[in-house]
């Protein structure tokens, strides 16, 4: 199971929201410093999104991901406004992303999605699917929409993607646990591979995603409240209990 420290850009400031909420932050500092320190506790991969540029449709931060990415030696997964061919190719080539996440445009364009696999390839795009209370929420999770989670996933496998972004809001931010069963139910009904978002708060979380058959997890609140390491996360994913 790959980890994935979360790094969450505002007004250019590493932040945490609490249930997703704009107006309820917290604000963690310098986002290069930030990515330096997941790595050098261990970190294989960074999720980074641009809050600022999910509500605006559009790169806000960009300048900040492209510090990110030139100050890392490890692969970066990036999402917020990303909702054309010319986003996903401005994030890849021009901030230096490894893969990007599409959540809006998932529901509200799926010919893009066929489109951007096509072009890019099913490796460097992930389908950003934000469940709130059974449905799926969109643009900076204001918005929701009468559609299940699970059967947007669907209908991404179809269109060609492999990876999710499974966040469950209501968790996110909150340290309340991961929802583990529905990001287990993501997996068995959609084949997606699932990387689980929202809630870690616990190392008990993670060996649940492991013994689960969990793609991925993201890490956020709780190694910035230093709940625990992303090395202790890492030797604890890797050991066989």
């Amino acid at each position: 199971m790959i980890l994935f420290p979360a790094i969450d850009i505002l007004k250019g400031r590493s932040v945490r929201l609490l249930h997703g909420a704009y107006n309820r932050v917290t604000d963690y500092g310098e986002p290069v410093e930030m990515a330096k320190k997941w790595e050098a506790q261990g970190a294989e991969f960074l999720h980074i999104v641009d809050l600022d540029g999910a509500k605006a449709g559009m790169g806000v931060n960009s300048a900040v991901v492209k510090q990110i990415v030139q100050a890392v030696k490890i692969p970066v997964q990036l999402g917020g406004g990303i909702r054309t061919l010319s986003d996903i190719a401005a994030r890849l080539n021009d901030t230096g992303a490894a893969r990007v996440i599409l959540g809006t445009a998932c529901c509200e364009n799926p010919q893009l999605i066929a489109q951007a696999v096509s072009r890019f390839g099913a490796e460097k795009i992930v389908a950003g699917i934000d469940a709130k209370d059974g449905f799926v929420a969109v643009k900076g999770w204001l918005e929701c929409l009468p559609l299940s989670p699970f059967e947007l996933g669907k209908k991404m496998y179809a269109a060609g993607l492999r990876y999710t972004v499974f966040t469950d809001i209501g968790r996110d931010g909150a340290l309340s646990g991961v929802n583990v069963s529905a990001c287990a139910e993501m997996t068995k009904q959609t084949k997606l591979q699932c990387i689980a978002s929202g809630g870690v708060s616990a190392l008990s979380d993670l060996h649940a995603l492991k013994k689960e058959g969990l793609y991925g997890a993201i890490l956020g609140r709780a190694i910035y409240e230093k709940k625990f390491s992303v090395d202790d996360a890492l030797k604890a994913i890797s050991s066989k209990e």
